[in-house]
């Protein structure tokens, strides 16, 4: 419980600062913020992190469970769309539909997700949530998240800047670099120098979170984002955490596994109902919403697991 107060205490600490700092500078600091993270941040603090996580032969399980999270999260919302159409005779317009369902499958496993497993799990559990997050999220968004998009909008798209994107996602890079730098010697200063970089990373991201927050100011869609909600964070996480002892999880790996399967939607599900004229409306409240939500819902998890 101590460590969940303090916790509690830096995430919002931290995001509240992004929100004060996001209503005073101009707009062009968040994105540029965004950038470096991107581009430099996140590729470094890969490459440190992995260095002090523990491989085991079992952490290739992890991005398994985050595709079936994906699809269980996109199979219950299309149920829920299609139990509205035969008993309320009502179908959302195909727009709403799209976001729904994004939002029900497509969690915030990096800049979320990495700051709360380094707190309540350890940095040698860390692999596990980076598993999860570049061989699982990563491409189920912009894979299978990009493919559903484009099923439920009308606007004609190219394809090809979407795998441009994926392909030279630096994450990834450093992720491969990361793995193959791991035995390397390297001095110890260096090495403390990089872990202090990488945490600062981390701080910077939960910023840049409060950061867009503070942009998101529209709550029209509430009802169907609460749905899309509790079936990303509490009806998927439940189900599938009931089989992860059949794949050998147990213990604090299983609590990662679970904790990256709850997280709230991903920022990258607006990015996508942007570029495809999906409902912007109910991602932006989806997103909102799903950051309040995690600080009930965390400490549920957490207590059975």
């Amino acid at each position: 419980m101590t460590n969940l107060l303090e916790l509690y205490v830096k995430l919002g600490g931290l995001v509240l600062v992004g929100l004060i700092l996001g209503r005073k500078l101009p707009a062009t600091v968040p994105i540029r913020l965004g950038q470096f993270i991107f581009w430099v941040g996140v590729p470094i603090s890969i490459v440190s992190f992995l260095r002090q996580a523990n491989l085991s032969r079992q952490i290739w399980v992890a991005p398994a469970i985050a595709y079936l999270a994906i699809l269980l999260g996109a199979f219950l919302a299309w149920l829920w769309i299609k139990g509205q159409a035969y008993f309320k005779n009502t179908v959302p317009q195909q727009q709403t539909q799209g976001s729904f369902i994004l939002a029900a499958m497509l969690g915030n496993t990096g800049y979320l997700g990495f700051p709360i497993i380094l707190a309540m799990v350890g940095k040698e559990y860390f692999a596990w949530a980076l598993f999860y997050d570049l061989l699982g999220s990563f491409p189920g968004t912009y894979g299978l998240g990009v493919l559903l998009a484009a099923r439920f909008s009308s606007d004609k798209q190219n394809y090809q800047q979407f795998l441009k994107a994926i392909l030279i996602n630096p994450a990834l890079w450093s992720f491969g670099f990361g793995l193959l730098f791991r035995e390397v010697k390297i001095p110890t200063l260096v090495e403390f120098s990089l872990e202090k970089f990488a945490w600062s990373v981390i701080t910077l991201s939960l910023v840049l979170i409060g950061m867009r927050l503070g942009k998101l100011n529209s709550w029209h869609s509430l009802p169907k984002a609460g749905i899309s909600l509790v079936i990303k964070m509490l009806i998927v996480p439940l189900i599938l955490s009931s089989i992860l002892p059949l794949f050998g999880l147990t213990g604090p790996t299983a609590q990662v596994i679970v904790l990256q399967m709850a997280m709230p939607p991903a920022f990258g599900t607006l990015v996508i109902a942007e570029t495809f004229n999906l409902d912007r409306n109910l991602a932006v409240t989806t997103l909102a919403a799903g950051a309040i939500v995690l600080l009930i819902t965390l400490p549920l998890w957490l207590w059975l697991f």
